[in-house]
């Protein structure tokens, strides 16, 4: 019997596709992720379906989009009802490991997640439910309710952490480990300095659509950045020295980006690429060629799936995205054409300009679904078609398309994708308040969670 292969999930929080060196997009020193993709496959349109950080976790653990799960906010908990990719290769003889952060046990963010079924399958537990306090940041392990703190700064312990897990095993079982890094997620400029040092001039080259960078906030995200490259290269040099190359598959991706100022917004929520874009370098050396490049879409929903069929193991019949696996070994050019970008439930980003304000673009709610393809970006509002990029000739999405008759024909094409999408998961592109009932969330005068009615880890699923 052939033994299955180890999976090793690398998550950054907050990294945009186009702030990593290989990009070649932005002057950000990421010496081990270029390695890594010249080592990889590497998918060039990963995208976060809604670009906020528990919905995207859910999704990327269960294979199913966050009107499935629930999960169309950050701060609600997961449903126990859920299958995940954790349960799943457990019943497959996997061991599980999940260290770093977790944002998805609910609003009580420096809360204990109980071992057992909020877990959600993960044995080995060295985690916090949300924690950015990089340089004092608190987590629990195993099944103890007592907080401990990270020594030093924490992606560098819990990539220590990792190392040791790594070092434990005995190599006759496989194992999925799960290692979350915050950075490079805002308080931006709390890293150790001597990555800050690296940026102490003005972030170069600007992108063409940030009309007002902010430069202070950049140089501290490059800096994180610098710094989780450092810790990607620790863990790539210890699962070599393992010598568990050949059998482990790795992958390195982010839950969404951060528009630093780009079209003029922040943070994330938006649909511009800065926000639903994210690196995805896949490695798998027994079984998968190095170096190849993939433009073909790969949406969070399919990161379940594919690592499953890529383990040969069996995948849910509840599972929504799709198994790449096929694609990525080369068996089949079968693909998805485009995937689904929503937001279902806007709420306020924390803009300086306007704190307490929803989201918000020329007028327009912020309710959205859309699709982004290989080719081109198409999102409307609930009040109507809002936006149409050609992102080969305009890769900034400079040029709105939506109102020129010229390009109806792809608009109408687009839409049409949209609505497919939409209809294999029951989607009627509902008012944000139809899913604060559906879900039975309170919400303060941001938009953000301010209670779940009853308990959703039995109602959703």
């Amino acid at each position: 019997m052939v033994r299955k292969p180890n999976i090793v999930v690398l998550l950054a929080d907050q990294l945009r596709a186009c702030s990593v060196g290989y990009a070649g997009e932005e002057r950000v020193i990421t010496p081990h992720l270029d390695r890594l993709a010249r080592e990889a496959v590497n998918f060039r349109t990963a995208v976060s379906p809604l670009p906020v950080c528990t919905s995207y976790r859910g999704s990327l653990i269960t294979g199913r989009t966050p009107l499935s799960t629930g999960l169309v906010l950050n701060d609600i908990p997961l449903s126990i009802c859920e299958q995940s990719l954790a349960l799943v290769l457990k019943q497959a003889g996997y061991d599980t490991a999940y260290i770093g952060k977790w944002h998805l046990n609910g609003k009580d963010r420096k809360g204990w997640v109980p071992p057992g079924p909020p877990r959600q399958g993960f044995d080995y537990w060295a985690a916090a439910n949300f924690e950015h306090n990089y340089d004092r940041s608190i987590y629990f392990e195993g099944d103890s309710p007592e907080p401990r703190m990270w020594e030093g700064f924490d992606a560098e312990a819990q990539t220590q952490k990792a190392l040791d897990y790594l070092g434990s095993r005995d190599h006759e079982r496989p194992f999925c480990l799960v290692l979350s890094w915050g950075p490079p997620h805002h308080p931006y400029r709390v890293v150790p300095q001597r990555y800050l040092a690296m940026y102490g001039g003005p972030p170069s080259p600007v992108r063409p659509n940030c009309p007002s960078p902010p430069s202070d906030d950049l140089k501290g995200y490059y800096a994180q950045i610098t710094f989780i490259d450092e810790m990607v290269g620790r863990m790539l040099y210890g699962i070599a020295r393992s010598g568990m190359v050949e059998d482990t598959i790795v992958l390195f991706t982010s839950d969404h980006g951060d528009m630093h100022g780009s079209h003029d917004v922040f943070k994330k929520q938006w649909p511009w690429d800065e926000s639903i874009k994210v690196p995805f370098l896949l490695r798998y050396p027994r079984k998968v060629a190095s170096g190849r490049v993939f433009d073909a879409p790969i949406s969070a929903i399919d990161v379940m799936p594919t690592l499953l069929g890529l383990a040969d193991v069996p995948i849910p019949e509840c599972v929504e995205g799709v198994n790449l696996a096929p694609h990525i070994l080369g068996v089949t050019a079968d693909v998805p054409k485009s995937v689904l970008l929503m937001n279902p439930c806007p709420f306020s980003i924390g803009d300086p300009r306007s704190p307490d304000q929803y989201p918000t673009y020329l007028g327009k709610r912020m309710e959205y679904r859309g699709v982004r393809s290989a080719t081109h970006t198409y999102v409307r509002t609930i009040d109507g078609p809002w936006l149409l990029y050609d992102n080969i000739v305009d890769p900034y999405q400079l040029r709105n398309l939506i109102e020129e008759p010229s390009y109806a024909e792809r608009a109408a094409e687009l839409d049409a994708a949209m609505r497919t999408h939409m209809e294999r998961i029951d989607d009627r592109f509902l008012p944000k308040e139809a899913y604060y009932e559906r879900y039975g969330i309170e919400v303060d005068h941001r938009g953000k969670v301010n209670g779940i009615i009853d308990n959703p880890y039995d109602r959703l699923g």
